[in-house]
């Protein structure tokens, strides 16, 4: 009897540990704000928010086959809005909850001064520049409107390396493999990358606003857990870690 009610006991603190998971698909500028937001949402809520990184687009595709996500936090709105349209997410749930910045990067010792902006991506020492493939990263695309803003797209094209998504691409430079990178402000300030080289903010002017969104998905099973770290992601405390992180919140906020 005794084992009989330590079985039942034991099970049912297991389905509530489960029951209180979250899977969350994120763009890859959140991948150093994110875990100190969630770990503040456990502490307070008790449930365990499992993050999974990568480029929006590919998150968007991999969403739609199916994938058993519960909420998305796409580094482009236009994704979550998709597929509410789509009938993929739950209504009445998108929340515009940053506004990402592009930056040029490159580690110290580099011959490269990137305080002179884009234009410097012409000089002959630079060879290789890293930026996130447009075809499925919002960097990506805010990277080449604003190398065509600046009238050097056709210039410098073929000196691109390309990361599958910006926390790949400034991997590339922090290792050498490009010479400097058109990277998001949230990593340039991350502890990998902060004090091992220098940046210059890209004028929000040169490019589209990076309006990054959230959405709860109609996968998700613990839609009451999601929608309550969706609610706490609204809170003033994770917008100051944001703006740590060189996030800009909407006007609204």
């Amino acid at each position: 009897m005794r084992r009989s009610c330590f079985l039942a006991l034991f099970l049912s603190a297991h389905l509530v540990c489960i029951a209180q998971d979250i899977t969350v698909a994120a763009a890859s500028d959140l991948q150093f704000a994110f875990p100190e937001i969630a770990a503040r949402f456990e502490k307070q809520s008790g449930a365990h928010v499992k993050s999974i990184f990568g480029s929006s687009g590919n998150l968007f595709t991999q969403i739609q086959n199916g994938a058993p996500f519960d909420l998305f936090f796409s580094a482009d709105i236009e994704y979550p809005q998709k597929l509410e349209a789509a009938g993929i997410a739950e209504p009445g749930t998108l929340y515009e909850y940053a506004q990402g910045k592009l930056v040029l990067w490159a580690p110290t010792g580099a011959k490269v001064d990137v305080t002179g902006g884009l234009q410097m991506l012409l000089d002959p020492a630079v060879k290789k520049i890293a930026i996130a493939n447009p075809q499925h990263a919002p960097y990506g695309r805010a990277a080449v409107a604003a190398l065509k803003h600046e009238g050097i797209y056709d210039k410098v094209a073929d000196k691109f390396v390309l990361g599958e998504n910006i926390s790949q691409t400034a991997s590339f430079v922090a290792s050498g493999s490009a010479d400097v990178g058109i990277i998001a402000l949230s990593l340039a300030l991350a502890p990998t990358l902060k004090g091992k080289g220098t940046y210059a903010e890209i004028a929000s002017d040169d490019y589209p606003a990076i309006r990054q969104g959230a959405i709860v998905l109609n996968s998700s099973r613990q839609k009451r857990i999601a929608e309550q770290f969706l609610t706490f992601f609204k809170s003033p405390a994770v917008g100051t870690v944001l703006k740590q992180y060189g996030f800009a919140l909407p006007n609204s906020q």
